[in-house]
């Protein structure tokens, strides 16, 4: 039986990969390795996409790709299959330890959430901290707030905790001095502020000079300071509860405004079933955002 070869296109869905890593990964990996169809345009092996498949599954577990997609494919497996059982059993305890921290806001008892979640910072370090326990944790309060089992001043208790929390341990970071200079703030209307402070920490910790900016800036306003800063990359976070059909529209004006070298991402649950735009890098997940950042410094080394 003859499987049919992928386009780039295809690839982009079912893998995951956008089409713009896919390239620098070609170019600076040598993999993918696409041959060209009649019309000139990249064509994808059913086993590389597999391959590719298997390495975004790895990266999802917090796998860097450089490391992966040097790596045998057989080594890709046993590192997938050696992940399964000890993975679950770490993540039906992780439920139990989350579920712990969100008893202690609903008890209304902020020295012991604080004391909790400092603890697990020191254990896990912050880009465990960010992508294990904030991230989850936030995408539950969400879902207990909308279920009616958390008030609204328990939601604002735990944004408020550990938004201290971030900055205070982003505070600690040496000062960025290296590329890119990533301007990260939110259009008006979008208040929430957690996935900023994550994802700065994120880049922080990789060493690119961040400028926060905070939340609901004008979007002329956040033009001018990307020229003031001399922006290397505009960052935005959309929340789940920003209306959807605005953030299209909101992010074109706003791409207009911008200077053309200077890239703009999109990050945060709001945009996850957005249509790809031109000139703009949706970024969903953190590790998407980590790798986007690796290949804007392969591609401007």
């Amino acid at each position: 039986m003859h499987v049919p070869d992928f386009g780039i296109a295809a690839v982009e869905r079912d893998t995951g990969l956008s089409k713009d890593v896919l390239r620098v990964w070609e170019r600076r990996y040598g993999f993918p390795a696409p041959c060209r169809d009649a019309n000139g345009e990249r064509s994808y092996p059913a086993e590389q996409v597999e391959r590719l498949r298997l390495i975004k599954r790895l990266m999802d577990q917090g796998h860097r790709p450089g490391k992966l997609i040097a790596a045998a494919t057989e080594e890709l497996y046993g590192l997938a299959a050696r992940s399964l059982v000890p993975r679950f059993e770490e993540e039906n305890g992780e439920v139990e330890q989350l579920g712990a921290l969100l008893a202690l806001i609903k008890q209304r008892d902020s020295a012991a959430f604080q004391q909790a979640m400092q603890q697990r910072l020191a254990r896990q370090g912050l880009q465990h901290f960010v992508q294990d326990s904030v991230a989850p944790l936030t995408r539950r309060v969400g879902k207990a707030w909308e279920e009616g089992s958390f008030e609204i001043f328990d939601e604002h208790l735990f944004t408020e905790l550990t938004k201290r929390l971030l900055r205070q341990a982003i505070a600690t970071l040496p000062v960025g001095r290296s590329r890119p200079r990533i301007l990260l703030t939110s259009v008006p209307d979008e208040q929430h502020v957690l996935g900023l402070l994550m994802v700065e920490a994120l880049f922080a910790l990789e060493g690119a000079d961040c400028i926060p900016l905070g939340t609901q800036m004008p979007l002329l306003e956040i033009g001018r300071a990307a020229s003031a800063h001399r922006a290397d990359i505009i960052a935005l976070s959309f929340s789940i509860a920003f209306p959807q059909r605005q953030i299209a529209v909101l992010l074109q004006q706003l791409r207009m405004m911008l200077p053309p070298e200077a890239a703009l991402w999109a990050g945060g649950a709001g945009i996850r079933r957005l249509a790809k735009l031109d000139g703009i890098d949706f970024l969903p997940t953190f590790n998407l955002a980590l790798a986007a950042l690796a290949d804007w410094r392969a591609t401007h080394s």
